[in-house]
């Protein structure tokens, strides 16, 4: 079986951390992403052709799990397409939907309920596909079980009731409870808006600034963006350099009076990614006024079906990370909203 590493980044061996590192790593044609909360997600990826099998679990003696089918993805299937209960099939046998705690609409097939996916999970994790008749949809079970007993082993659930594989004696409260949710402060959720003179002020130091960056967009196509961020202090950002869907952008913290006073932002990340290093860029970045909170969205294409999402709350000093959420998998099924989460706070 191919084993194929996205990043994964383990984090201790106590009983209840104060946070956990994310992880995100691919087993064949099985993808599992899990947060600063132990939340995880797996699914299947590849060419599914719009039939995709999520499963949820978050972390904890309770057995808090969803599992999910869906027909669907970027494109909706065609109003003629007829109900997938029917048309599933386990390596070409009729797959039959055991108990009555599922939640059947025409194209989405959804459970909560622990034994019902218990059992779901048993009947098919030595499988190779589920199929939908009649149609292209396939779900690959190649990986499936690594990613369960993945799941399994990062919320410490091995040799445990609550496990889905390798099951134990040990009893659900064995399993250590999810860290508690950081909160991020926000420095001031409602600053005086700049004034017009502020506004036009800013805006003069922003092209002094963009005139004296080294940038190679077209100055035709660069754009100066101001925004209140504090009582004394304004974001100015910059577009810098430009690729076929993303921006690369540019931004200081000024404080709003004369003489102007600025220091670049800088977006750390409060974990390491696959790549090493802890800095991101900022990349389509837009600053939401009403949130008070800066946007990034790194496209890894122009259908944005995958990349990096962040969101980051300013506390005074500097930005810090509200959100993280990344979707490797190229595969045309849901944009930057529904994209994995890797952090999380309140």
């Amino acid at each position: 079986m191919r084993y194929r590493g996205v990043f994964t980044l383990l984090f201790g061996l106590f009983s209840a951390p104060l946070w956990a590192a994310p992880a995100q790593q691919s087993f064949s044609d099985w993808q599992v992403t899990c947060n600063n909360q132990n939340f995880c997600v797996a699914r299947n990826t590849g060419e599914h052709h719009g039939l995709v099998m999520t499963l949820e679990r978050s972390a904890g003696a309770r057995t808090d799990a969803t599992l999910r089918i869906d027909l669907g993805g970027l494109d909706l299937p065609a109003a003629k397409e007829p109900p997938i209960a029917g048309r599933l099939q386990l390596d070409e046998q009729p797959l039959t939907l055991a108990g009555a705690r599922w939640q059947i609409t025409p194209w989405h097939l959804i459970t909560s309920d622990s034994e019902t996916i218990a059992r779901f999970l048993q009947t098919i994790q030595e499988g190779q596909a589920i199929t939908l008749q009649g149609s292209k949809g396939t779900i690959s079970l190649v990986g499936l079980k690594a990613a369960l007993l993945f799941i399994d082993s990062l919320q410490k659930r091995v040799g445990s009731e609550t496990a889905w594989i390798k099951k134990g004696d040990g009893p659900p409260l064995s399993v250590p409870p999810a860290p508690a949710l950081k909160e991020v402060a926000q420095a001031n959720t409602a600053p005086t808006p700049l004034t017009q003179a502020e506004l036009n002020d800013l805006l003069d130091y922003g092209n002094w600034r963009m005139n004296n960056s080294q940038c190679s967009l077209d100055p035709m196509r660069r754009q100066v963006r101001v925004s209140a961020l504090t009582d004394d202090k304004a974001l100015l950002i910059i577009d810098c350099e430009a690729g076929a869907y993303n921006i690369v952008d540019l931004a200081w913290l000024v404080s709003r009076q004369k003489p102007f006073a600025s220091r670049p932002v800088r977006l750390h990340l409060p974990f390491t990614p696959d790549n090493g290093n802890d800095e991101m860029e900022l990349m389509n970045a837009v600053f939401d006024e009403k949130s008070g909170e800066l946007n990034t969205l790194s496209k890894g294409r122009g259908l944005q079906d995958c990349g990096v999402s962040s969101r980051w709350r300013f506390d005074g000093q500097r930005f810090r990370l509200v959100r993280y959420a990344q979707e490797p998998a190229c595969d045309n099924w849901h944009g930057p909203d529904a994209w994995p989460t890797l952090w999380v706070t309140r």
